[in-house]
């Protein structure tokens, strides 16, 4: 029996201000999960695809895990060190977020950072739409299907408790 999504975000300070981190383990080599968030035709199993040049600096990503209506966003490459870590910035509606991410293995684990700089964002949606995403990027790693991840399950279960941790 599923006891449903966990709340296991953390508050802190990172390199480049307050942010919102999440650790992930992956039995699947460092490589592969690098692929899984960078990949767009991976990345479109899970969250969404990306268009453009990387070279350039900017790409355009559309959140395809939200239906096919959902705006495409500028994503700018700020930091890009292959397999390892990768930091950008992106539009999201009016709001601007910076987004970072660390990969490691040891153990023949990887281990996945993911992190967002809050200001006063609403932690209460952005918590639980981190938890839901990387679960899903989980069940795609997996070999499962990351459609059988219930946003709702999400939202009711942990929202309350990321609009407390922001205080």
């Amino acid at each position: 029996m599923s006891t449903g999504p966990a709340a296991t975000g953390t508050l802190g300070v990172g390199p480049h201000g307050r942010e919102l981190a999440f650790q992930r383990r992956f039995a699947e080599p460092l490589e592969t999960v690098w692929a899984a968030m960078t990949d767009s035709a991976q990345l479109v199993k899970w969250i969404g695809r990306w268009e453009g040049d990387p070279a350039s600096g900017k790409v355009t990503f559309s959140m395809t895990a939200e239906g096919q209506d959902a705006p495409p966003e500028e994503c700018e490459i700020l930091q890009c060190s292959p397999p390892h870590s990768l930091t950008v910035q992106t539009g999201v509606g009016p709001a601007l977020w910076h987004l970072r991410f660390q990969l490691g293995h040891e153990d023949g684990l990887t281990t996945l950072l993911f992190a967002q700089r809050i200001g006063d964002d609403p932690l209460g949606s952005i918590g639980p739409g981190w938890e839901y995403y990387l679960d899903r990027l989980g069940a795609m790693l997996a070999g499962e299907d990351p459609a059988q991840v219930d946003w709702d399950d999400y939202y009711a279960a942990l929202s309350e408790h990321y609009e407390q941790l922001g205080g």
